[in-house]
């Protein structure tokens, strides 16, 4: 059985645990508990050197990174659906995927250790400013996507809105003021409408 590492709260071990759930893959969550060194733990590291989560360790094949997790399961087990059989249709949500990682990810991370991780993180004034702003104009482009279609992909879900959901997820809960993007809140409640996504990300 597919063994993942990681917290249950954690947003790259949530994406896994979402994508798991899309595809009714049977899996055993292993607690690794940051807090306590579980990150830091030998037993742990020798699998993943980065002391990061979440790992996969599916019977021998170890895998590390959140978004290449979904990829190569997606591929794997829903080849034409979560993971698009075109070329050109997969490397679209690919690009995506990695926009959440290298564009999104920093400044909505600034928003989140000050404003809802336990215990809180001190960020100044203008950090925040700086991040909110990057983060509504970074969401205003996915508001421009979705002009034309109902997810990321298209008009069916696919990988490239499992790397997503729980940023948005964590946008919408902020004590913040945001624009109005009526397309951007409208694909949000869609995902709050699965069940999966429900209980891995929106409930949690």
């Amino acid at each position: 059985m597919l063994k993942i590492y990681g917290r249950a709260t954690s947003s790259n071990v949530q994406k896994v645990l979402w994508c798991c759930g899309e595809i009714g893959l049977e899996f055993e969550r292993i607690e690794i508990d940051a807090a306590f060194g579980g990150l830091k733990n030998p037993a742990y590291l020798a699998v993943n050197p980065n002391g990061l989560m979440p790992t996969i360790d599916e019977d021998g094949f170890i895998l590390w990174e959140s978004n290449v997790i979904v990829r190569y399961l997606a591929a794997k087990h829903s080849s034409g659906r979560l993971c698009p059989a075109g070329l050109r249709a997969r490397a679209d949500c690919e690009r995506w995927m990695d926009w959440q990682q290298t564009s999104i990810a920093p400044p909505m991370g600034v928003l989140f250790r000050a404003l809802l991780r336990e215990p809180r993180e001190t960020a100044s004034e203008e950090q925040l400013r700086a991040a909110h702003s990057r983060c509504g104009d970074l969401w205003r482009m996915l508001e421009a996507r979705l002009a034309d279609r109902a997810f990321v992909g298209g008009d069916a879900l696919t990988m490239g809105d499992i790397a997503l959901g729980n940023a948005i997820h964590r946008w919408y809960r902020f004590p913040l003021e945001r624009p109005d993007l009526p397309r951007l809140r409208k694909w949000y409640d869609s995902l709050c409408a699965r069940p999966a996504y429900k209980q891995h990300i929106a409930s949690i």
